[in-house]
């Protein structure tokens, strides 16, 4: 038996319009010469409208991924993170734009900054499009080890799926966010 789709929290036109505000938001910081480095699975659906958005905008930056493992799929975070696949282009000297789905225990996206700045790059921005507040339901460390340089949307302390996040792979590919607890 298949579960429901969950209830609308941030509509398919409202994810979309905020995927285009921050678009906005982050091009007089951008050059050609950046690298997206999208956060595997989760982050593949932000991380492809962001830089569609960005090219409307004249800033065609390039692409990577990293795949990292921090949940599993489990709902709760592992506490440490896994280097799945790394990245796959050269990023000595250049500005490399870190972008995942969700922030947060901030694991993720502190590793794949300190990874990307290993590589080379000079200078890392990383961008989520949904940051959870302080306190929220997880295994690991409370204390953030990062804060990201740009969020699309604030989102509630809640269990989200859709637009890239998902409950043991289920969800993924809903156009909207919306949250099974």
């Amino acid at each position: 038996m298949t579960e429901a789709p969950p209830p609308v929290l941030l509509s398919e036109t409202e994810v979309i319009a905020r995927v285009d505000a921050l678009a906005h938001q982050m091009a007089p910081h951008l050059d050609d010469d950046t690298t997206a480095v999208c956060l595997l699975t989760g982050g593949l659906w932000f991380c492809a409208d962001l830089t569609r958005a960005l090219s409307r905008l004249g800033r065609n930056v390039g692409f990577d991924a990293l795949w990292l493992a921090s949940y599993g799929d489990a709902r709760a975070s592992m506490g440490r993170c896994e280097v799945r696949a790394d990245l796959q282009r050269p990023l000595a000297g250049k500005t490399a734009l870190v972008v995942d789905d969700v922030f947060d225990t901030g694991l993720s996206l502190s590793e794949a900054a300190r990874l990307v700045k290993d590589a080379g790059a000079s200078r890392v921005l990383t961008c989520v499009f949904a940051r959870k507040p302080l306190p929220f339901k997880i295994a690991g460390p409370r204390e953030r080890a990062i804060t990201p340089d740009f969020v699309a949307w604030e989102a509630p302390a809640r269990f989200l799926v859709g637009y890239g996040m998902d409950a043991s792979g289920a969800f993924r590919g809903l156009p909207y966010i919306g949250a099974l607890d």
